[in-house]
């Protein structure tokens, strides 16, 4: 009977923001999160993820660092100075996995840091985890 009543938020589907320059990567990580009901925007470099970030308000964002223009770490810098954008949630999802990125990231408060190339039940895993939801009941579905 109270099912009306409760929050629109429980409807509506998250919304994650990949920023990567890989369009076969992008491609394969929207195709299988929408797969999982996530509401899926994507972004080519640091400038239109930004841009993303601000029109869209997603509720994550996967951030890669190696990217033409503004890179990732210019893009978290950007993302953690705004008071409407700081509270995102962001997960690298980068090959670059030196200390000093890894560093750096951390630094601007990143949730995670997934290397590339990734198992993608593992990616879901985290998502999950930094928004607080349930996983999927068959993580093997994930991996085809």
């Amino acid at each position: 009977m109270f099912r009306f009543f409760r929050s629109k938020k429980n409807s509506v589907a998250t919304k994650i923001l990949v920023v990567d320059d890989e369009p076969d990567l992008v491609s394969t990580v929207q195709y299988r999160l929408e797969y999982c009901k996530f509401e899926v925007v994507t972004a080519g470099n640091g400038d239109e993820g930004l841009k993303k970030a601000t029109s869209e308000k997603p509720d994550l964002i996967l951030l890669d660092i190696d990217m033409p223009g503004m890179n990732g770490h210019e893009m978290l810098a950007h993302l953690t100075d705004r008071p409407d954008l700081r509270d995102i949630p962001v997960i690298m999802c980068t090959a670059m996995c030196e200390a000093e990125d890894i560093a750096q990231a951390s630094s601007r408060g990143v949730v995670d840091y997934v290397a590339k190339p990734f198992d993608f039940s593992e990616l879901v895993e985290k998502i999950n985890n930094v928004l607080g939801k349930e996983p999927p009941s068959k993580l093997s579905d994930l991996k085809k």
